[in-house]
Formats: C-alpha cells, structure tokens, sequence
C-alpha cells in the first residue's frame, strides 16, 4: 500500500513591516515537522512547496503554500531542527502595512496558526525584539535544494535559551535578592543578648529563696525530732 502524504502538524507564523528598511520587513514561518532528518523545499517568489519523512513517526509530510504576496527568495533565510524548521521569509514590496494573512487564498487552512510568541501588532513592532533575526544570523540564503540542512544544530550559539541574560534575572546568588535590602540585624541583636544577661541575677534571688525556704523546712523537721525525744524522757 502506497504512503499517503500529509500536511505537516502545525504551521505557526507572524511578520514585520517597514517601508523603508528590508531587514525589518519579513515573514516568521515555522513548520512543525518532527524526526525528519532530511527536507526537500522549492521556495520561489510566489510560494512554497516542503516534503519530508520521519522515519519514527512513519510518514511523509508534504505541503504547499502560495504567498500573499511576493518574496525575496535571495534574501531569505532558514533553520532546520529536529523538531521544526524556522523560515525568515523577506518581503519583496517595501511597506508599512501588513499582510491581511499569509496565503493568497482567504480559505481557512485548520493546520495554519498565528506564531502569538512572535506576533506583534503593526503600529507596536518599532519596540519588538528581532531574537529571531539575530539567531538566524550567518546562516545564509540559498534555499533551494536545503543541501546539508540535516546537519545543523541548535539556534544561534546560545544553547537554546533565546539569548536569555539570565546575569539579568535578579542580582546576588541564583536570583536572590539583594542582601543590602535585609534589614540590620546588627546593633538591635546585641542589645536583645545584653538585656538577656542583664536579667540573669533575678535566677540567682529566685534560688537563693528557695534555698532559705529549704533550710527553713529542716529547721522544722529537726524542732519536731526533738520535742519527740524530750515527750519520751517524760514518760
């Protein structure tokens, strides 16, 4: 029995505009298609075609897309994983508004999503990060043929943590804060132990009556010894 092709599981994207700057004005897409060590891509101007076979999971994935609008194949850059591959598609035309969607056709695609990790509305995107442009730097275009795509590592030299400062996340040890904003257990802690020893001596009268209130018991006990011994005389 032939091998059905079918969509990958998930397709997530977000975009940039600008109509003066091209490196600011770009497509984010990612294809989620685990376990597939090798992928056949065919990017034009126009579209998008994408083939690949996980051998774990026993199936080809296989999609093709038509782009709103044109894209600058040349410069255009991609990343491929085991999990995924990650697409910084330029824009061809130069503008401030964005694309209405991704595809050409206004039917709804049910495995094409909004990347919402990436997304940012158009008139707040001056004040967005680009982590995803600077972890895809050095990677070149020349998408066609994806040659050797399978061997590449992980995003951008940073171990897969985004670009996270975690020096940033908080000062002192481990994130904890700073030691400075405890409060002075200096001058305070010393009076407390001095006022402990300063109470000491009322221990010693509380012993010392005890002692009297002893001798005084024996006292008593030895008066009775003897009016015990003088009644035997007597009698």
């Amino acid at each position: 029995m032939a091998e059905i092709n079918q969509p990958p599981q998930l397709l997530t994207w977000a975009q940039r505009s600008s109509s003066s700057d091209p490196e600011k004005n770009y497509i984010y897409l990612t294809i989620a298609a685990p376990d597939v060590p090798k992928v056949d891509l065919d990017l034009k101007p126009t579209g998008l075609t994408f083939t690949g076979h996980s051998d774990s999971k026993e199936r080809t994935y296989h999609v093709e897309l038509e782009f709103y609008a044109e894209i600058d194949v040349d410069n255009s850059k991609t990343h491929h994983t085991s999990r995924d591959v990650f697409f910084v598609l330029r824009k061809k035309e130069l503008k401030e508004e964005y694309w209405p969607r991704l595809l050409k056709d206004s039917k709804k695609v049910h495995f094409l999503k909004t990347d919402f990790d990436k997304w940012v509305d158009e008139d707040e995107q001056d004040g967005a990060p680009d982590d995803a442009m600077a972890g895809m730097g050095g990677m070149g275009g020349g998408m066609p043929g994806m040659e050797g795509m399978g061997g590449m590592g992980g995003m951008g030299g940073d171990g897969g943590f985004g670009g996270i400062d975690f020096s940033k996340l908080g000062g002192g040890a481990g994130g904890m804060p700073d030691m400075g904003d405890m409060p002075d257990m200096g001058e305070g802690a010393d009076d407390d132990d001095d006022d402990d020893d300063e109470e000491m001596p009322a221990l010693e009268d509380d012993d010392a009556k005890a002692g009297d209130s002893k001798g005084k018991a024996t006292e008593k006990a030895d008066d009775a010894s003897a009016g015990k011994s003088k009644i035997e005389e007597v009698s």
